[in-house]
């Protein structure tokens, strides 16, 4: 938290969407990919989009003064993070989940009528679009692959033979656990359109005969087997607390005894007023649904508990926008 306030510093976050901005068009004119096979003058640059070299050269200059570019006699060059982060097909890649937030950035400028109204501005229609959908997958795909490795380290699984993955879009987190833990098989549970992207991207790490793909609504239909660990994974945050309560009691339901049940969030401190990205993270789910929102510890806590779960505790990884793990052990 800023704790020394003043004009500047208040006027500096009123505008740092100027920054945003120029990186998702950066993105969106995929700048940094052309950039990647060498540097580039801005005419030249300006020839591979078909775009005026006048507005170019200020897109560009604009990210050498943010730290995206590096210019030596007039041409421009991608720094490091830049080549890591922001070209196709890198490993690393994160322009699917710049232009997911680019896609949601327009509700948010209409936070305070949703504010007002306590109601959604954006509707599931909002991603029937291929490329909004396409964005918002592969991001969250790209985000949990950069986070998937750590957690699979940072969970003991050992002696686990069959997980269920509920909610688990493309499977990110089982594919982890289950090349972390060569006894492990899982199921990934999603929905019916998930099933083409998760099978493709399971088959990618040669997983298919150890992790299978359930279509489920997971609000709608009961789910099926037996399990001994369950994972979800920034599902909850989507549900209203009532809802939160059916799944996870549908989650307890499959488990055999001594089974573990590990949520993944983004964690709010028990009196609701940070860290940060969980406390803006709520206003998102205010923007996108009718009940979600981050949950606190204790809150996690008491719906486990409800489900007749026990040894109820924070695991000790801490993910980068301040997402956490709370597990139990069904007795």
């Amino acid at each position: 938290m800023n704790s020394t306030w003043h004009a500047g510093s208040i006027l500096q976050l009123a505008g740092s969407y100027w920054q945003t901005f120029t990186l998702h068009a950066g993105v969106k004119l995929r700048l940094f990919t052309i950039l990647s096979d060498g540097p580039l003058a801005a005419p030249e640059v300006a020839d591979r989009i078909g775009a005026p070299p006048r507005s170019v050269a200020a897109l560009l200059h604009a990210l050498c003064a943010m730290g995206l570019l590096s210019k030596n006699e007039e041409r421009f060059e991608l720094v490091d993070a830049a080549r890591r982060f922001l070209v196709e097909g890198a490993d690393s890649y994160l322009g699917h989940m710049i232009l997911h937030h680019h896609h949601l950035s327009g509700s948010w400028a209409r936070l305070d009528e949703a504010v007002r109204a306590g109601a959604p501005l954006r509707t599931s229609a909002s991603f029937s679009d291929p490329e909004k959908r396409e964005a918002f997958l592969m991001g969250m795909f790209n985000n949990a692959m950069l986070q998937a490795p750590d957690v699979a380290e940072a969970i003991d699984l050992g002696g686990r033979r069959r997980l269920l993955d509920l909610g688990g879009g493309p499977g990110t987190y089982a594919i982890h656990f289950c090349l972390k833990y060569p006894g492990l098989q899982a199921v990934v549970a999603d929905l019916a359109t998930t099933r083409p992207f998760a099978e493709r991207t399971i088959a990618r790490f040669g997983l298919s005969g150890r992790i299978q793909f359930s279509a489920v609504d997971i609000l709608e239909n009961r789910l099926e087997g037996r399990y001994d660990v369950v994972w979800l994974s920034h599902l909850l945050h989507a549900l209203g607390s009532g809802e939160c309560a059916q799944v996870i009691a549908k989650a307890a339901a499959v488990l055999e005894p001594g089974g573990k049940i590990l949520i993944h969030e983004f964690i709010l401190n028990d009196s609701m007023d940070g860290p940060l990205f969980p406390a803006l993270f709520s206003l998102n789910m205010l923007l996108g649904t009718e009940h979600g929102q981050s949950y606190s510890e204790s809150q996690l806590r008491s719906m486990l508990a409800e489900a007749g779960i026990g040894r109820i505790k924070r695991e000790a990884y801490r993910g980068p926008t301040d997402s956490g793990i709370v597990s139990g052990i069904r007795p």
